[in-house]
C-alpha cells in the first residue's frame, strides 16, 4: 500500500478540495443542489480518488484511480470557470482557485507521466 500523504498531487489536491468548499460557500442559494454540490464533489473526488488509488494492490489499479482523478480535475476547472462566467466567483478567488486547480493538474498529469514510463 502507498502512503498517499507523501504524495505533492495529494496535498494540492486536499489544498484546492478545501478552496472550493470556502468559495462554493457565497454561492446563490439556488445552486445549493446544482454547481456548488457538482464543484465540491468534483474537487473532493479529485483527493479521493488519489487516495483510492493508493490504497489498491495493482500498479493498473493505482494509475486507472490517478486517471480518474486527473479526470475529475478537469471537470472543476470547467465549473470553476462556468461560476465566474456565471458571476458566482469574484475574478480574484477565480484567478486564484483556477491556478491552484492548474497546478494539481500538472501535478497529477506528471506523475501519470512517470508511472507510464
Amino acid at each position: 500500500m502507498r502512503d498517499h500523504t507523501k504524495l505533492r498531487a495529494f496535498e494540492l489536491a486536499d489544498a484546492l478540495a478545501m478552496k472550493i468548499y470556502t468559495v462554493t460557500r457565497a454561492f446563490p442559494k439556488e445552486e445549493q443542489f446544482g454547481l456548488t454540490t457538482q464543484m465540491r464533489r468534483a474537487a473532493v473526488s479529485v483527493a479521493s480518488n488519489i487516495v483510492e488509488g493508493c490504497a489498491r494492490h495493482t500498479e493498473a489499479d493505482y494509475w486507472h484511480f490517478l486517471d480518474i482523478a486527473y479526470g475529475s480535475s478537469g471537470e472543476l476547472q470547467y465549473q470553476l470557470t462556468l461560476a465566474w462566467k456565471l458571476n458566482y466567483v469574484k475574478e480574484a478567488d477565480y484567478k486564484a482557485v483556477h491556478m491552484q486547480c492548474e497546478e494539481a493538474c500538472k501535478v497529477l498529469n506528471g506523475l501519470l507521466r512517470a508511472l507510464r514510463r
